[in-house]
């Protein structure tokens, strides 16, 4: 995760500062989302805009019965703080059972930022999968894979993925299949996103 984040701030530097001046013009670069998609990432072809909503609750991109329709009872859900962006944890209420879900607001390069790092060595798993609604998604990993785990970023736009992190033990009836349940819970966060 550090070299994640160390990535993502080299990145937003260098695109900082990559301005030229020509004949006494000043000119800077385009925008970093115009830049994007880069280094092999799908592009979005649906952008969603209204994402400020679930930015600021994460909370509220998915109803916590359609959380328990896809992994079972819910006990509560918490706001998790996170460097890259806030996130929401719904815990289940059968064993040490949680889903993490939440926009990674601060990777300002989408998936391209992913699958830059993974061109350079930088991730133990990349797997481009199956597009969740329509929207380019990546299961990745910098360590800590296992059974029970997946981390699945989807591409909302962009410039911005919807991360979804099952952490799930034997006693939960996805634990085979985390990345299905992470699939099923970005599926019914898209289509909220995209009702809003």
């Amino acid at each position: 995760m550090k070299r994640f984040l160390l990535l993502a701030a080299a990145v937003s530097i260098l695109a900082g500062g990559c301005g030229t001046q020509v004949a006494g013009t000043a000119t800077t670069s385009a925008p970093s989302s115009a830049r994007l998609p880069s280094d092999g990432a799908p592009a979005v072809a649906n952008p969603i805009a209204n994402t400020a909503v679930v930015e600021a609750d994460p909370c509220s991109a998915i109803q916590t019965a359609e959380i328990e329709a896809i992994g079972g009872k819910v006990k509560r859900s918490e706001l998790e703080p996170m460097t890259m962006g806030n996130a929401c944890a719904w815990i289940f209420a059968a064993g040490a059972n949680t889903v993490s879900a939440g926009l990674t607001t601060g990777n300002k390069n989408g998936l391209s930022s992913l699958y830059a790092q993974n061109a350079t060595g930088g991730l133990t798993t990349f797997t481009s999968v199956p597009p969740v609604d329509g929207y380019p998604a990546v299961v990745y990993a910098n360590g800590g894979e296992g059974k029970g785990t997946c981390t699945l970023a989807v591409g909302v736009r962009d410039d911005l993925v919807y991360t979804v992190i099952p952490r799930l033990g034997g006693d939960n009836r996805s634990f085979s299949d985390p990345c299905g349940m992470a699939t099923k819970v970005a599926a019914a966060a898209i289509k909220n996103f995209k009702a809003a």
